[in-house]
């Protein structure tokens, strides 16, 4: 292991002695920090105070995991709710994550009974009767997720004045994971919505990791105002971290999961079969996370490390953590993570990944490329104990090379990939945020959530909050008007005597229904079952029988029962079983910067001190073929009856390039740093490229027109052709930068 870049979750606190924003505190305040004998402030902390007490801008506290964001926007918003009235809801903090807000709650509980300022939580596991004290007595802080929020406009629309009239701050957690998201045009149009209900502004106070652009986080806290935000990004330097990249190579072979004998286990491939024993070997006895990028992943290794320690007579210390597992199982990792008594290890996606409170972990690990910097940034933040390094394992493994093997296979992918990520996080660089796209799945939404909170309103004031003044500000009137049209052809809407829109026939069982307030969809699944408790859900595409068996839970099951009309699928504890599939898969689409860096790293000669033997082996493999390919030269490549077009360039380039060269007759996908070509020989490629550059395709939704499935988001049924063209293509497109790009391949 190698200790390399600098953390910034180390403690950066100004004395409480020489801090005049401390003294700005109320008395009770102070009183509450010295009581946790807390002897200086940090950072954001310290620069968070006067503006929040002062209200005039809004404001984007960006700093590490456990850092003291959360402290940082309510020390001072609680100063002022000391001696405030009750009668309305003063701040409001929103949520991604049910679990965050119970987490949150808990800490904000302890302040603010000291303090004696109610605060109340309001998400679908909150019973009743707490709701109903929110909506007859509203008082103090109130957290909520985006979903709920929307049920209280949609559902409670005419107690939005009682509940809300002298709102003073809205806390927006989790900055980062909104922005260019169909969720964050969600909540901006929410909280749009609401300061309308007010007629006023409240101060914004978004708390996010720090952004490779915080201009972005500034124009997605106040949209088309982003001059009257504040930034504090915090000047943390902190601790050390300890760096290693571990190779594999996959023989594409499969070997028992458990060695030999009667009770061998199941097959799983050789490499990962490494992985999981290394995993053991230096993660067990300690509280670690280890983060895989599909829930098939998180199964697979969370069932073989137990059968691991149930060979070797070990308590099992790893268990998964995903968003298809039962709450209650997700809750009890989050609990013995947090408990410190003994050792315990999450296989899990990026459901750990945000400001969850579960201690600081010893290890990080991550097992295959990351898809961002910045995912890996806020990982690591999760690691090292006060006053010790942060460690971060990267476990890679590339196919062995054979006669055929593909070119791009060759190149070591995602190796390379993985060490240039690595090198950009120790600049500390991380991407800014994607946007630019239309969400038209989310403004049908909201369109749909506004009529039903008024009970009717005209296509003017639908334009005129969500559109002109609102958040979907790069939606034309004519696409809004087109989009109204394609709403009543498919009765989600129809027009009243007086010129209003209502819900029509289909618009009114939408909106009625629980699944209606999320604008993600739900994909249909089976509750998964053992003594009447539900585990967690699986897909309903996923073929399951009675007597067969499945991998869940990080366990094995035998299928009991399954049931169609309850959807469910009942088991009991079994010795085999195969892993079942997963929707929506988490995943993204990496940068230009990264993809660029990694042509840096095939052309260097170094080696980078963190790769262990076989990862710098994998390299050189790499290295050789990028020289005997010459791709410092050229950039097209025969690759048998097939082409490889080596771009190096972001995913959502290559992806139009791709697209691109299809709509001219040639079948490309693009693949990582590549684009394959099938069945098309270089001559043809590169005469297809110059003409897409002596005559582009400059019409997105021209080009949008060629791609089979644009369906994604949620209400994307919806809209006709050329909507969906429109929508794809200024969320999947980037047609100035491919064509550059094909310039440069050109030369």
């Amino acid at each position: 292991m190698t200790t390399s870049v600098p953390s910034d979750s180390e403690d950066s606190r100004s004395s409480e002695g020489s801090s005049q924003a401390f003294e700005l505190l109320h008395e009770r305040v102070q009183e509450w920090i010295w009581r946790q004998n807390w002897t200086e402030l940090r950072d954001a902390q310290e620069r968070a105070i006067r503006p929040i007490l002062e209200r005039k801008r809004d404001l984007v506290i960006a700093a590490a995991t456990a850092a003291g964001k959360t402290e940082a926007a309510f020390l001072p918003i609680c100063s002022e709710l000391v001696d405030a009235a009750a009668g309305s809801v003063r701040a409001l903090y929103v949520s991604p994550l049910k679990a965050l807000i119970n987490d949150q709650f808990r800490r904000l509980e302890e302040l603010c009974e000291a303090l004696h300022i109610p605060v109340h939580r309001w998400h679908g596991d909150v019973g009743s009767h707490k709701k109903r004290v929110v909506l007859e007595k509203p008082s103090g802080i109130l957290l909520i997720t985006p979903e709920s929020l929307e049920a209280i406009f949609v559902n409670q629309g005419h107690r939005l004045g009682h509940v809300f009239p002298n709102l003073d701050w809205v806390v927006l957690d989790e900055l980062h994971a909104y922005i260019g998201s169909d969720r964050g045009r969600q909540v901006q149009s929410l909280l749009h919505r609401l300061e309308t209900r007010l007629r006023r502004r409240t101060m914004r106070i978004g708390l996010s990791a720090t952004l490779g652009d915080m201009g972005l986080a500034a124009e997605y806290l106040r949209p088309r105002m982003s001059g009257e935000v504040d930034c504090i990004v915090s000047e943390s330097t902190g601790q050390s971290v300890m760096l290693q990249i571990r190779g594999y190579t996959s023989l594409g072979e499969s070997v028992a999961a458990d060695g030999e004998g009667d009770d061998a286990g199941p097959l799983v491939d050789s490499d990962v079969h490494a992985i999981s024993r290394h995993l053991l070997k230096v993660l067990r006895g300690t509280d670690n996370l280890v983060f895989a990028n599909s829930r098939r992943d998180v199964e697979t290794y969370a069932d073989l490390l137990r059968r691991s320690c149930e060979r070797q007579r070990f308590p099992n210390e790893f268990l998964p953590h995903h968003g298809n597992l039962s709450k209650e199982l997700r809750e009890d990792v989050e609990a013995r993570l947090k408990d410190t008594s003994a050792p315990m290890t999450a296989i899990c996606t990026s459901t750990l990944e945000m400001g969850i409170d579960i201690g600081q972990v010893s290890t990080i690990a991550q097992i295959r490329a990351p898809f961002s910097v910045a995912s890996l940034r806020q990982r690591l933040g999760r690691s090292g104990r006060r006053g010790e390094p942060s460690v971060l394992r990267i476990y890679i493994s590339e196919s062995e090379i054979r006669e055929g093997t593909a070119l791009l296979d060759q190149l070591r992918p995602e190796l390379v990939q993985s060490v240039a990520m690595t090198e950009l996080l120790i600049a500390r660089w991380c991407e800014p945020p994607e946007h630019g796209a239309l969400h038209l799945s989310t403004l049908i939404h909201q369109t749909l959530a506004m009529i039903a909170e008024r009970g009717g309103c005209s296509p003017k004031a639908l334009w005129q909050i969500l559109c002109s003044t609102g958040p979907f500000q790069s939606v034309s009137a004519a696409n809004f008007k087109a989009m109204l049209r394609t709403m009543a052809k498919r009765e989600l809407v129809t027009q009243a005597a007086d010129g209003d829109l209502v819900l029509g026939e289909k618009g009114e069982k939408i909106v009625n229904h629980f699944s209606f307030f999320a604008v993600f969809p739900t994909p249909e699944e089976f509750r998964v079952v053992h003594n009447g408790q539900t585990i967690g859900r699986m897909s309903s595409a996923y073929p399951v029988s009675e007597e067969g068996s499945i991998i869940f839970g990080g366990r094995r099951w035998r299928v009991i029962s399954v049931d169609m009309e309850e959807m469910t699928v009942v088991v009991a504890p079994a010795g085999g079983g195969c892993v079942p599939r997963f929707e929506g898969q988490p995943g993204g689409l990496v940068h230009d910067v990264v993809r660029q860096k990694m042509r840096v790293i095939y052309e260097a000669g170094d080696f980078p001190s963190y790769l262990n033997e076989p990862a710098k082996e994998l390299l050189v493999e790499g290295r050789r073929t990028y020289v005997r390919l010459r791709l410092d030269e050229r950039t097209i490549v025969a690759d048998g009856k097939n082409t490889m077009i080596f771009l190096c360039r972001g995913d959502r380039i290559a992806g139009t390039l791709a697209a691109m060269l299809t709509a001219r007759g040639v079948d490309a996908v693009a693949h990582g740093p590549a684009i394959q070509c099938d069945e098309n020989g270089p001559k043809e490629v590169e005469t297809c490229l110059g003409d897409l550059v002596d005559a582009p395709i400059n019409n997105p939704s021209v080009l949008a027109e060629s791609v089979v499935n644009k369906r994604a988001a949620k209400y994307d049924w919806a809209l006709d052709d050329e909507l969906l063209s429109a929508d794809y293509a200024s969320r999947a497109f980037d047609i100035p930068g491919a064509i550059q790009a094909a310039e440069a391949i050109l030369g």
